[in-house]
């Protein structure tokens, strides 16, 4: 029963983090323990520096600030939401554009989510992080 409930909490979340090209950020909030560990393949990379690893529901809020200062989302669309006791992998594709450079990103995307007691108590994302430093790299 908790694995439903986790996928649909999380299709609920890709849905409207979709629709509302990343504006739901308090629907995300609300799924997150106070001491979430939030963390990115880039981990605070040149160009990426939003992406530091955060430790609690306040430093997940500056990440989202942070990248919605930096990037628009063109697009995101979850495509596979695999669940085993606790762990929940979202399998999605998703483009963005650097405000700041014009350059966009298309990339396949993996996010891993452990919860506890129905929470978010950890997430990892995995995308193509070379080719996102590079689209928020000027030349």
């Amino acid at each position: 029963m908790a694995e439903t409930d986790n996928v649909a909490k999380l299709k609920e979340g890709y849905r409207l983090w979709h629709e509302t090209r990343a504006e739901s950020v308090d629907y995300w909030l609300s799924l997150l323990a106070d001491d979430v560990q939030w963390c990115s393949l880039s981990a605070g990379a040149p160009g990426m520096e939003f992406t530091h690893n955060r430790t609690s529901k306040a430093d997940v809020k500056r990440y989202f600030a942070e990248l919605s200062v930096e990037w628009d989302m063109i697009h995101y669309t979850a495509e596979e939401f695999i669940a085993q006791g606790d762990r929940v992998v979202v399998l999605s594709r998703c483009e963005w554009r650097n405000k700041r450079t014009g350059k966009s990103v298309e990339t396949p995307k993996a996010d891993i989510f452990r919860f506890r007691n129905g929470q978010i108590v950890e997430f990892f994302e995995f995308y193509d992080t070379a080719r996102a430093i590079a689209a928020a790299m000027t030349e």
